[in-house]
């Protein structure tokens, strides 16, 4: 089976790119895909460290922290890039890149998509809006990228209860606890051709036809959540 071959972008620390690289280890031959390359913006991203221990070949990005990274396009043509996952990075990928990976190209953004996205949206400042404006509910969104920020067609949600006595550093771990389990799956799910961006700009998909999941039951543990979001999203145990 011919994988595809994915790169990751991340800004930060990593844990994005550590639950997908996790995820797709744990199903074995049964992946559809391969993380071979991390790039970044930022030469002290954790990212950087996490892909060098995992194997995976890493590149600097040219960006006022890096004058002397290179520019995305150059280094998604050496490597080849098949699809691209964004993972906490924190830069405006340029309109060539978005078009030319049309359907190709996923972000999780931290809360539930069309509220609380858009430029200046990003870290504590999205949980900081969902607790100021007394919502119940915030939680990941995984979408397809376009030229505007946290703009594309969203695939899936997951709701995460805000809790009385939240601040936004507890929620936030809370919405990244679900991050780290829904994004791997649906970064394997459109690498395996199960997820599709028509002309229109629309979702294709059986399993993904609708893209708000139940709500996330905080107070079971990473297996049971696992479980759980496995059944909603109809994934089976692949051998």
């Amino acid at each position: 089976m011919t994988r595809c071959r994915i790169g990751v972008l991340a800004s930060g620390a990593g844990s994005n790119l550590q639950a997908i690289l996790d995820h797709l280890a744990g199903l074995g031959e049964a992946r559809r895909a391969d993380v071979v390359l991390v790039a970044s913006n930022r030469p002290d991203a954790g990212a950087l460290a996490r892909a060098a221990r995992a194997g995976v070949a890493t590149a600097l990005l040219r960006s006022p922290h890096a004058p002397q990274g290179e520019e995305l396009d150059v280094v998604l043509a050496r490597h080849p890039i098949d699809f691209i996952a964004l993972a906490g990075y924190m830069r405006l990928v340029p309109d060539a890149v978005t078009r030319a990976y049309r359907g190709r190209m996923l972000n999780v953004h931290p809360a539930l998509l069309p509220e609380f996205g858009g430029t200046g949206m990003y870290g504590e400042r999205v949980h900081r809006a969902v607790l100021q404006a007394g919502a119940s509910l915030s939680g990941p969104s995984v979408h397809f990228v376009d030229e505007v920020y946290d703009h594309g067609a969203v695939i899936a949600q997951w709701p995460v209860p805000v809790l009385a006595g939240d601040d936004e550093r507890t929620l936030a771990a809370r919405v990244l606890r679900a991050e780290h389990l829904l994004y791997p799956r649906v970064v394997d799910a459109v690498a395996g051709g199960e997820v599709r961006l028509d002309a229109q700009g629309r979702i294709e998909s059986e399993r993904f036809a609708s893209p708000r999941l139940p709500t996330m039951d905080p107070s079971l543990d990473d297996r049971a959540l696992a479980e759980r979001l496995d059944f909603a999203l109809g994934l089976a145990p692949r051998s």
